[in-house]
């Protein structure tokens, strides 16, 4: 991709919404469930008091209906025990008529996620980040996991905006969290890309996104990522999710100069919801021992 010439205007961004992507994920996942005689059963498991987290199970609940999926909630409340925790994991785990589970991060304070990860079969793991599946990722063994749908929801909108082929682009990733950070790294390296791993420490940050090809946030962080710290070619995906009493906002502040940016809501949110369901159609195959892609 072309640099701009620096004595020209920077562009205004433009917005890189998640919609149409994930309208054309749903229309395969609908395709799937009308093959079925049963609705498969989707559970999530709310165990902190974290508003984004209740945020992410309205919206998989409405779509949940839509689709003629079964969706359940299993409150813990504020303040779980991690006994408790466990036992609910496990149970589920056991409960041939779930199909799938999704364990709301972050848990609350003085809970182990990694423990309770380890509670949850693989292909139950809707989330995809049970340690078995975040393994096959890091070994490159990506066709025999289930993916994490917000990494996987950012790499499509990369591909949408930089082309399928994304070996030797460069990509800056701000965050190293479980949940995208991390998965999402090793995923852009399975493509050939060269990823560059920040956080909301990093010194210098405009001169560290300069060379970039695109930046992915997902800190957690309202206005980390600013017009000082970008360049009018990077393609900015905005993975954050901040509630706030006007609404929700992502990590980088709106209309930054930009080639392109994706909206909150709006980008990675639809099409990662879509791609949670494709999840669920995935492991019920790989239950029912049927081929998948």
């Amino acid at each position: 991709m072309p640099r701009p010439d620096p004595a020209q205007p920077t562009p205004a961004s433009h917005p890189l919404a998640g919609k149409a992507l994930a309208d054309e994920v749903t229309a395969g996942v609908r395709a799937a469930l009308r093959a079925w005689a049963f609705e498969p059963h989707l559970v999530s498991v709310l165990a902190s008091g974290d508003p984004a987290s209740r945020v992410y199970v309205d919206s998989k609940a409405r779509r949940a209906q839509r689709l003629g999926v079964q969706f359940s909630v299993r409150d813990l409340g504020d303040a779980p025990t991690q006994a408790a925790l466990h036992r609910t994991l496990d149970d589920l785990s056991a409960d041939d008529t779930v199909h799938g589970v999704v364990l709301e991060l972050p848990l609350a304070p003085g809970l182990d996620a990694d423990a309770a990860l380890l509670r949850l079969p693989a292909r139950k793991d809707i989330e995809g980040l049970s340690p078995a599946n975040l393994a096959l990722i890091a070994a490159g063994r990506e066709s025999e996991a289930l993916l994490p749908p917000t990494p996987r929801s950012v790499r499509f909108l990369l591909r949408s905006a930089l082309g399928d082929d994304l070996r030797g682009r460069r990509v800056a990733v701000i965050g190293p969290g479980r949940t995208v950070g991390r998965p999402l790294t090793f995923m852009l390296n399975n493509r050939g890309v060269t990823v560059t791993l920040c956080n909301e420490h990093t010194r210098d940050l405009g001169a560290v996104l300069a060379p970039q090809d695109a930046v992915v946030v997902a800190v957690g962080r309202a206005g980390l990522l600013r017009a000082q710290h970008v360049q009018g070619h990077h393609v900015v995906i905005d993975a954050g999710i901040n509630v706030q009493p006007g609404g929700v906002v992502g990590d980088a502040q709106a209309d930054l100069p930009v080639q392109a940016q994706t909206p909150v809501p709006g980008g990675v949110g639809p099409l990662t919801s879509a791609l949670m369901y494709q999840n669920l159609v995935r492991a019920v195959k790989l239950q029912r021992g049927e081929p998948v892609e």
